[in-house]
């Protein structure tokens, strides 16, 4: 009877607590094997942003997903992902006391993104996208280099890989 009770305790630890592995959905049908990813639009005055937006997204899509990614929509491609940077703004965080200069910087990029099928079905939409992003200046003339670019850089790395887990995922 003991070892009925242990088989019975050893056999319920082992089945677990019925949680799975995140990161395994798939929310795209079966269907979709290549995703065009012509360049964003830019609706700002920022030089180059939707460059650096979609060469992060390509890059995410490359290295996380099993999708063949194309750079022009085509009638091969079985989804487009279309996206527009609507707004980017650089605003001061902090002040130095001394010069009176900023001293912390706060990068904000507003995107809209939807992925459509061949047929024009929204298979993922978000009109509403904001990332964030700090850096400091440098208030030392000899050492100066100006973060701004690296900024924007991790910005679009962390819309990529939201982007991409939002699609896949559906968080």
């Amino acid at each position: 009877m003991r070892g009925a009770s242990a088989a019975v305790l050893l056999l319920l630890a082992c089945t677990g607590c019925g949680y799975h592995t995140g990161g395994k959905a798939a929310t795209l049908p079966s269907s979709v094997k290549t995703i065009s990813i012509p360049g964003f639009a830019n609706g700002t005055q920022v030089y180059r942003v939707e460059q650096t937006l979609t060469s992060a997204v390509v890059r995410e899509f490359i290295t996380r997903t099993h999708y063949r990614v194309a750079h022009q929509a085509d009638a091969d491609s079985d989804a487009v992902l279309n996206g527009t940077v609507l707004a980017t703004t650089y605003s001061p965080l902090t002040y130095d006391t001394r010069s009176g200069h900023a001293a912390t910087v706060l990068v904000q990029v507003a995107m809209k993104v939807s992925l459509t099928d061949r047929k024009g079905k929204v298979l993922f939409e978000n009109p509403s996208y904001l990332f964030l992003e700090q850096y400091q200046v440098s208030t030392v003339p000899a050492s100066f280099f100006e973060e701004d670019s690296p900024a924007l850089q991790r910005l679009a790395g962390d819309f990529a890989h939201s982007l991409v887990s939002d699609i896949l995922e559906a968080y």
